[in-house]
């Protein structure tokens, strides 16, 4: 093919201990024995799911076409860059920390892992924790993992639904439950599990102490109000923004916001709609669904199909 133009990704549903077994309204997904605890929506074995190349996995597209889909100048070779994907916790998730990028090619990895997550649902009293309590050294750490008291040193942060949290590699963190979380990572799987309440489960403690830093650059982020979207986070791997599109309003035209040319990654929030490209059929995305824009597609238009009270909020990922 000359030209790839949008298409949908298929959600692959992925258990965790963790997880839920209801996952409405977002997915409409009968749960198995096991819970489920993400829905990946970029990852390397999620197919194409709309038009001429139905059926064929992320990861091969990424490989046969990598200039069209990321641009002429991305510096990705390795894989494609962003792994989306969608958090349902039920409990606790472990206390964790990722490393970064030169920490991970030390293991023979392309990169570490910086990654966001996106508050779509938020129970009252739902937190997250971010780093340790200001004057927590290293030696405190130690003894409350032995002690089994770490959870008492973090930094537990309050989350509500619309809420952006940027979270770099290095940070110690944990997801509590009560929440929805859109997660935006650098594609790399490299986690070390610090500490798990006691729970029997492998810990990563050499790894995890040598991939920590006591400050990072951790927390909520403020929005970016812009004319047309509003730019939730910006970071050296990632830029995620936020659009709200109206039912029966003009066609929205976003493309020439990613410059130099770079995949989109859109991920609807509510509502639904089509994206729409001269010479294509139009891609429908409903709430819970992703659909990537190519590089090389030099014009396309967002338009809301829902009914008139129903907003389409997409969220756009672009790696940089």
């Amino acid at each position: 093919m000359s030209q790839l133009a949008p298409f949908r990704l298929r959600p692959w549903f992925r258990t965790r201990i963790w997880g839920v077994r209801d996952l409405a309204p977002w997915y409409n997904y009968t749960v198995g024995e096991e819970p489920i605890g993400e829905v990946w929506l970029s990852g390397e074995d999620c197919t194409v799911d709309s038009g001429p190349f139905a059926g064929t996995p992320l990861g091969q597209i990424f490989a046969e076409h990598r200039t069209e889909l990321l641009g002429a100048q991305t510096s990705h070779a390795e894989r494609f860059p962003l792994l989306m994907k969608v958090l349902f916790p039920q409990e606790k998730l472990s206390v964790q920390v990722h490393p970064d990028d030169a920490l991970a090619r030390l293991h023979g990895e392309p990169h570490g892992k910086t990654e966001c997550w996106y508050a779509l649902e938020a129970d009252p009293g739902a937190t997250v924790a971010l780093g340790f309590l200001p004057g927590v050294t290293e030696a405190q750490v130690r003894a409350a993992i032995e002690q089994q008291t770490l959870e008492s040193l973090l930094n537990w942060l309050p989350v509500a639904q619309g809420d952006m949290i940027f979270v770099d590699a290095g940070t110690v963190h944990a997801i509590g439950p009560g929440l929805v979380l859109l997660e935006t990572q650098q594609n790399s799987d490299m986690t070390y599990r610090m500490y798990d309440y006691g729970r029997p489960r492998e810990l990563h403690l050499q790894e995890s102490f040598r991939a920590m830093r006591l400050q990072t650059q951790a927390g909520k982020v403020v929005p970016r109000v812009q004319p047309e979207s509003t730019v939730l986070v910006e970071s050296a791997y990632f830029r995620v923004d936020r659009f709200t599109v109206q039912p029966g309003s003009t066609p929205h035209n976003i493309a020439q916001a990613a410059q130099p040319p770079a995949a989109q990654l859109l991920f609807a929030a509510s509502g639904s709609g089509e994206l729409r490209v001269e010479g294509c059929e139009p891609v429908a995305l409903r709430r819970g669904e992703m659909a990537i824009v190519p590089a090389c597609t030099s014009a396309w238009q967002m338009r809301a199909t829902g009914s008139p009270s129903a907003a389409w909020t997409i969220l756009r990922a672009i790696p940089l």
